[in-house]
């Protein structure tokens, strides 16, 4: 007897739009010949940015002995490499034991939640986030308690708000600073804000902080380890973002604050380390000379850098249109763009989307994809040459001008 194989119950509240129906498409087109500007996903490597070469020679010399497994955390020197970077923001109770290594931050997010979450336990998240946070919270049968970081407020949380969200069945707080998608980068105030309302009420604190070095202009990135000395606090990183190396598949999460209290939790975070055995093994070499050597990415970020000037085209490209807006993005990859509501009340982001990729070939993420309520904005990011960005506007007013 044959019969249809269903796809689990867990994923029917799992989105990921990013890569979605309107990424399909766009691959559809692809392979009928036509060029599509895919803006809906950071990967720098597919727009002309190199991993340094220093990181790329610390792998290639010790592909000798990365042929075996490692420990579950990581090899030692990049555990180290991430303890050394945490000391020298002042953290001191770090040691290469409150450090796990993973395939990627999005390996790490699923695992450190997985180890806290019973279920219907609450976290709180950025709306908008970047949906893997969501979904992940999802699938390990917790319930996401989202946020607003509206526009009116430059993208920053509003603390009475948050606090209003809190529950006995509240567990975890998320913070994604530099943040994905808007770019916004939080203030001193609210990141001590939102430190208090965590120790204050026993919430485990997940930093998401991959953009760190990612900073223009006047903003100014603070690392929330620092903050904390009452609760629980995972900082993660990687190489992906900030070194250009995303198919090294390498992040990590460095745990501070109450190490001393959050010893079983630990312990659960290295068994499900331990199920899956080790990360990448090659890449891993790369961290301690990527966290130790020349930050080249201030080139980049710095006015004449590459990056600074492909940002600066998408705020002159936003204002000269009439039917854009945008809270300039102090820091990461990405401009969370909205359509002025009194110009284009009908807008639906969706739409926009699809039609952009249909008839201009340019490829964004709508904005309601990551998790917010309103349907007036889309996410690109900045990584291609200016000039590819002062192109992609234009093809955007076509589309708008209609």
């Amino acid at each position: 007897m044959n019969s249809e194989v269903e796809t689990s119950r867990s994923l029917r509240e799992v989105r990921y739009e990013i890569r979605g129906q309107l990424a399909q498409r766009a691959h559809e087109m692809e392979r009928q010949g036509y060029e599509i500007v895919s803006l809906n996903i950071g990967n720098p490597g597919l727009f002309g940015f190199r991993t340094p070469e220093t990181m790329r020679m610390a792998m290639i010399e010790n592909l000798p002995t990365s042929e075996a497994y490692c420990h579950q955390k990581g090899i030692f020197p990049a555990r180290e490499a991430v303890v050394m970077q945490q000391q020298e923001r002042g953290v001191m109770n770090v040691t290469a034991e409150h450090v796990f290594i993973g395939n990627g931050v999005s390996e790490l997010i699923d695992l450190t939640l997985r180890a806290l979450l019973n279920p219907h336990d609450e976290v709180l998240i950025p709306s908008p986030d970047y949906p893997l946070w969501t979904a992940a919270v999802t699938l390990n049968d917790g319930v996401a308690v989202h946020y607003p970081c509206t526009p009116e407020n430059s993208f920053q949380p509003d603390l009475d708000d948050l606090e209003g969200r809190i529950t006995d069945r509240t567990r975890a707080l998320v913070i994604i600073n530099p943040n994905n998608p808007t770019g916004a980068v939080y203030t001193r105030d609210v990141l001590e804000g939102m430190v208090a309302l965590a120790e204050k009420h026993g919430l485990v604190i997940f930093s998401d902080e991959i953009y760190d070095g990612m900073i223009y202009e006047d903003a100014e990135f603070i690392p929330i380890a620092p903050l904390v000395k009452n609760t629980l606090c995972g900082t993660f990183s990687g190489l992906s973002k900030v070194y250009r190396a995303c198919g090294f598949r390498v992040g990590w999460v460095a745990f501070s604050g109450t190490n001393d209290l959050a010893e079983e939790y630990l312990d659960g975070l290295d068994l499900l380390a331990s199920l899956r055995l080790c990360s990448n093994v090659p890449g891993q070499w790369g961290v301690q000379t990527a966290l130790g050597g020349y930050q080249s990415l201030k080139e980049l970020v710095r006015p004449g850098g590459r990056l600074f000037e492909s940002r600066q085209a998408v705020i002159d490209g936003v204002a000269a249109s009439d039917y854009l807006d945008l809270v300039t993005p102090g820091g990461s990859m990405y401009a969370f763009v909205g359509a002025n509501p009194d110009k284009l009340p009908d807008f639906d982001d969706h739409e926009f989307a699809l039609e952009l990729l249909e008839s201009q070939h340019v490829l964004v993420a709508p904005g309601s994809s990551f998790n917010v309520e309103y349907c007036n904005y889309f996410r690109i990011t900045f990584l291609p040459e200016s000039q590819v960005i002062e192109d992609v506007f234009r093809r955007m007013h076509e589309v708008l001008s209609q």
